[in-house]
Order: C-alpha cells, then structure tokens, then sequence
C-alpha cells in the first residue's frame, strides 16, 4: 500500500475519526529524538518507532468518555526506523494514541492493525485502563488465523496525555553509600492503605508514603532506601481480565517513563505526586529505588492485548519463537528482546527519565537474566542492555540491583552478572531460612552470613553486592514463615496451584495463627533471630515492609492479584508488632554505629574466627556436621553466636578478654537481661533457636 493510497483508505476505514493527509513542518526538518510527545511554544513533536509499518498516525482525541472524538494526522517523516512531525496548536493535556498501518501475517509476528489506537511507549502520562478485551485484542477466532479485528479500541483502552516539557529533578540526594545501605521492599499501596495516621484521602498514594509518621517509622526502624514494587504506568494482563482481577503487585508494565495513575490522590496528580514523595524520603536521608520490569509488557501472548508495543512492531520489541509466536522466558506470555537496539534505547531513555526527572536513586530490575539473553539466547553479563546500563553515564551513578533469574532452564544466575550490579541473593534467603529450621549443616550459612565471597569476590565485586534477604513479596511474609508450612493461595481464584512450594518454612505444630502463647513465643523468638541474622550478615540486608510490624498474609505466598487486606499492612497496635519494631530498631541501631558491621571488604584469612560451642575453633569436618546447628562468628570486636537447636546447649566463650552482651533474639525488644560482661572462656547457655551478639573488649572497664 503506497502512502497516498493510506491516506484515501484511512477515512474510508476510520470510525468518525478525521484524517489529515499530512503534518505541519517547518524548516529546518523536525528533529527525530528524543522520542515521544514533546510540547514547545506552538504544538507538539511527536517521534515514535516502527521499522515495520507502512505509515503511522497521531491521534488526538478529544470529548467525554462516552462520546470521544479523533483528529488523525499522518507523521510523514520516517528516519532511522522513527516516524516523527510537528503538529501546531496541540497543548499540553492533549490526549492522543497511534495507528499503525502495515502488514498483518501474524505467522511472521506482523500484528499492524489500524482499528487499535496504541499508547505512545514514551508518554509521560497514562489515562485510563482496558475495559473492553475483546477491543483490545487485534484478532479474531485464532490469534495465528491472520484475521484481524476490525473493532475500534478508542474508549476501550488506555491513551497517552501530552505533558508539559519535563523539569529536572532539582532536589538534593541522600547517595548513601551501599555499606551503609538498609533496604525495605514496600507496596506503595498496601504499607499506608490502613494507616491510622495518614489522612483518608492520601492513604494508599505516594503522598501517604510521604506522610511525616510513615517517614518517621522507617527511621525508627533504621530503613535507608525504600525499594518500590513496581511504580511504572500499569495494565492487567489478559488472564486478569477475563477473571476481573487486579495486578496488585504491578508487574505488568504498559508505560515505561510514566508513573502509576493508580497511586496518586487524583488522575494527572502522578508525576507531582511522585516527585513530592521522593523529595520527603529524600528529606528524612532515605533513598527511593523502584522495582522496574524492562523484561515483559502488559499485553501477553499472542493471544493477549494490542495496547502498544505488539501494534506498533512486534519483531522490534519482543523477542518471537517459531511461526510468529512469543519466546516466553519470563513466565508472562511475552519477553522484551533484549537485544532489540528499539529495546535497549526505550529501557535507558526510561531509566534515565526516572533518575533525571523523577529523582529515584536505584533500579531493582525484575528478572534482570533476560536482559542478558539477546532473542531470548544463551546469558551472557555482557550482553548489549545489560552493558548500556552498566556504561550509561547517569545509570552507572545510582543503585542497580539485579533480580537473577528467569523462567529458563538454566535462568539461575545468582551470582553471574558484572561489576555494576548488586544482586537479590536467593542462596542467602535459602541458607538462613535451612539453619534456622534445623536443617543441613553450618558450612553454607557461614559463607552466607560472611558476604558470599564465593559468589561475589571472583567477579571483582564488593560484599555489598549480595542483596541479602529472607522474605520478600514474593512468599510467605516473616510472620507467615514462622505459622505455616503450606502456601495457601485459594483466593487467588488458582485452585492453590500458584506459588512455590519451596518454602523452607514451620510452623511449631500448628498450621497457621494460634492462640496458644507457648506456640506464638516460639515464633518471634524465631522469627528475631532471622531478622537479627539478617541485620548481623556482611552484605545489603533487605526487609520486607510490614515484616518489621509483624505483618500475616494468612499462608499467601503469592498474593499478587489481592488488593485487600491480605495484601495491606494492618498498623492495629500489639504487643507482638511494637516488639518485632523495636527489636528491628535496636539492632539497626547496632549495625548503623559499627564500622565493622558495615564492613564493605570481603574478610581475608585469619581475619575471621569460626568458634565451637564446645569451645574450640571450627575444624573441617565440622562444617559437613548435618548434626550441628550452632556456631559462632568472631571477627573484629563483635562475637556472633547462633543456635538453631530445639534444646538449650552450653557453649564456651572465647579464651581472652570479656564479651560484654548487646543484643538478645529471645528478649522481646533484644536488650540483653544484663550487659556485665563476660570473661573469656567462660561457659553461657544458648537458649534453644536464639541469637546472641557480645561486643569483645580487652580487660574489664
């Protein structure tokens, strides 16, 4: 189809929508970059990308809901696979979407259809959601037939909005440096939906996680940086919509530059919002990092949703298997191709928009193996989108945290990406939750707890580079890990088949909450233990936000589709929550004032003293010992002692000088019942499935 001949057919073709035959330009040439809607003094640019299509159309609507109206004007411009032109008068609150006109042979992955409005990849601003699937979906009978659906999808789907010309974030960072990094992964809806303190209406927004006394808890609880599940612009996947259901966690990302609509106060309240909020963390020296998803999209399979980026060019975006179908290596029904140069520019201009704009300080990047596997290949940490973050100039500057793994066989890839990158460290949660439940030997726990030199320190890095962790939103919650040893997921509506089953959990003799104070003691014993662990281990410790409040998903370890109560943090004051809060906050406090603590060096030989409980040194066949479940970490002036035993054991200080007690995982608050010191070589009982810190000094003050 010739150009002229598009624009006679358009009208032809169009749904009350009016057509003009070209842009307006002046001279010189509209530039091409950067991309998206861009307001200047007399109309907008637009650029997009499609190296497939035959012809593109802006289209700016206009009236109620109910009754919308379209203008289409043809971006006669195409360079460098970019279809750009200015258009006069369009302001600033302009609704408007795309249409692509192209091949259609779904069998080669072609999925241009001119009936499906698309959203602009680079808006800023995202309006409304898909309320009709069948209109969003740009085929009929059979996604493969090559039949296309000839339904409009204008008032079905989500638009963009023209912004005004983006500010740069001019407020001041915390840059704590990452030794001194303490992580709490939070919901932005569900940590403030329920607090009593927030005021009604900011409650579950941005604007509630800037309130002064959520800001004031994270303090309290020794929190450095937030970490944000994801805050890009979202949309239900197609199995979500046919049950009526909600992506609460939001890894489903349709608008890679705009922030959720959904957590503002107001529509078109976002970008304020959200920068209001960072600017407050900021305030109070407590970093921002948002879980970004640039490994799949919102719209699914083959099957799914035409909403964007499948219209606009599917071969460019997303990464096909055979016949036109998706390569799904993430789990979700489609996979961003990594090695797409569309991709790997769309993720770093939106990178960058978030620091430059928006004043984030970090990324966690959700399944961040795909990004090393180039159309969904082999892994390689030196893939081109993984190096284009890593040597980006303002990328390179802030927190990246790699997620490592993906749905591949082989997708476990803990501890192989490159000297830039942090990483979730998924051997650490395993090794914790194993040693505190009785389970295996001490060997694996004792790298752990030490930086996992042997993950890290072969790749140049630093212990900070272990991400550690022992729940997250994805499983059980701390308290959950401690009452259950089964997922329970019914009202996820999957008949209990989604989740992991690899909890590594118990839950004392009885599944689930209790009444029983024996059975509820046991628990946060263990459950303070975990935390004091993980606060205790060289390396990034990350909480769970609400973990610190003693928070229950009643046994969901995979609520990702509830956006109720089992998803909010439930600030109902208890002794049980003021307990879990103030244990977290004294052993925060602890790491925070210790130099060694924070250690960012991995420990070389000799620096390091692995002690018996029987009072002697570790020796080799120890660590292999499935029988022993206690051991003791001394290095520098703090002595380490863990016991995950069911009895109470002796065990016998180090010879030399005296241990002076700090911290006690079986005190509700952890203040030892005496801080008199104690001399070398004397022997203390280890309560069973408790951890103890002594501070080591020579003589007695």
């Amino acid at each position: 189809m010739t150009r002229s001949s598009r624009s006679e057919l358009s009208t032809a073709d169009a749904s009350g929508g009016v057509t003009d035959a070209a842009t307006s330009l002046s001279w010189p040439i509209v530039p091409v970059f950067p991309l998206g809607a861009h307001a200047d003094d007399v109309g907008v640019r637009f650029a997009v990308a499609s190296t497939s299509a035959d012809a593109v159309e802006v289209c700016l609507v206009d009236g109620p809901d109910d009754h919308l109206a379209e203008r289409r004007v043809e971006l006669t411009e195409q360079t460098f696979g970019v279809w750009h032109g200015h258009v006069p008068g369009v302001r600033p609150g302009q609704r408007y979407g795309y249409r692509v006109h192209g091949p259609y042979r779904p069998w080669d992955g072609l999925r241009a259809n001119p009936a499906k409005i698309l959203l602009d990849p680079y808006t800023r601003r995202v309006l409304g959601r898909v309320t009709d699937l069948t209109a969003a979906r740009g085929w009929v009978h059979d996604p493969m037939s090559g039949t296309l659906n000839d339904v409009d999808s204008l008032g079905s789907v989500p638009l963009s909005v023209v912004t005004e010309p983006d500010t740069p974030f001019a407020g001041s960072r915390p840059d704590v440096p990452w030794s001194e990094t303490v992580v709490s992964e939070l919901h932005v809806r569900g940590y403030t939906k329920c607090h009593p303190e927030v005021p009604p209406e900011h409650r579950g927004t941005y604007l509630g996680l800037a309130h002064p006394a959520v800001i004031a808890h994270l303090k309290r609880t020794g929190v450095t940086a937030v970490e944000l599940l994801p805050v890009a612009a979202i949309a239900e996947e197609p199995p979500l919509l046919e049950r009526g259901r909600r992506n609460y966690w939001g890894y489903a990302t349709l608008g890679f530059l705009a922030p959720e609509a959904g957590y503002a106060t107001a529509p078109g309240r976002e970008v304020e919002e959200f920068t209001a909020m960072v600017t407050a963390l900021h305030a109070a020296d407590i970093e921002v990092i948002i879980d970004f998803v640039p490994n799949h999209t919102a719209e699914g399979g083959v099957g799914g949703t035409t909403l964007c980026y499948r219209g606009l060019d599917a071969p460019a975006y997303y990464s096909l298997g055979g016949a036109g179908h998706d390569a799904d290596i993430t789990g979700t029904g489609n996979t961003l191709d990594a090695g797409s140069p569309t991709v790997i520019r769309l993720v770093c201009d939106a990178m960058r928009h978030w620091v430059n704009v928006l004043g984030v300080d970090g990324f966690r990047i959700d399944l961040a193996s795909v990004l090393g596997r180039p159309r969904s290949g082999q892994f390689d940490p030196n893939a081109p989108l993984l190096t284009a973050i890593a040597l980006d100039p303002v990328l390179n500057r802030v927190k990246l945290i790699a997620e490592p793994w993906d749905a591949t066989g082989e997708g476990y890839r803990v501890g192989g990406f490159g000297v830039a990158w942090s990483e979730w460290n998924g051997r650490y949660r395993d090794a914790v939750r194993d040693f505190w439940r009785g389970h295996g030997g001490i060997g694996e726990v004792a790298s752990r707890l030490t930086g996992s030199s042997d993950v890290y320190k072969p790749s140049g890095r630093r212990p900070w580079a272990s991400v550690n962790f022992v729940t997250a939103h994805d499983g059980f919650t701390l308290r959950d890990l401690v009452s259950y040893e089964r997922k329970h997921n019914e009202a996820n509506g999957e008949d209990n088949r989604d989740g992991t089953n690899d909890n590594r959990s118990q839950n004392f003799g009885v599944e689930g909450e209790t009444s029983s104070p024996v059975i509820r003691a046991r628990r946060l014993a263990a459950a303070r233990a975990m935390v004091g662990t993980l606060l205790l281990s060289t390396g990034t410790p990350m909480l769970l936000g609400g973990d610190e409040w003693w928070r229950t998903q009643h046994g969901n370890n995979n609520a990702y589709c509830l956006d109720d109560a089992t998803s909010w943090v439930d600030w109902t004051p208890g002794p049980e929550q003021e307990s879990m809060a103030a244990f977290t906050a004294r052993v925060t406090g602890l790491r925070r004032g210790s130099r060694a603590l924070q250690r960012d060096r991995f420990y070389r030989d000799g620096e390091v003293l692995w002690w018996h409980p029987a009072g002697r040194r570790i020796r080799g066949h120890d660590w292999h010992d499935g029988r022993l479940h206690s051991l003791g970490l001394m290095r520098e002036e703090w002595l380490l002692l863990l016991h995950a035993g069911h009895e109470a054991i002796p065990a016998t200080l180090p010879p030399g000088g005296w241990h002076v007690p700090q911290l006690d995982s079986t005190r509700d608050d952890g203040a030892p019942p005496t801080s008199r010191p104690l001399p070398g070589g004397s022997t203390i009982t280890l309560p069973p499935r408790s951890l103890l810190l002594l501070r080591w000094q020579e003589g007695r003050e």
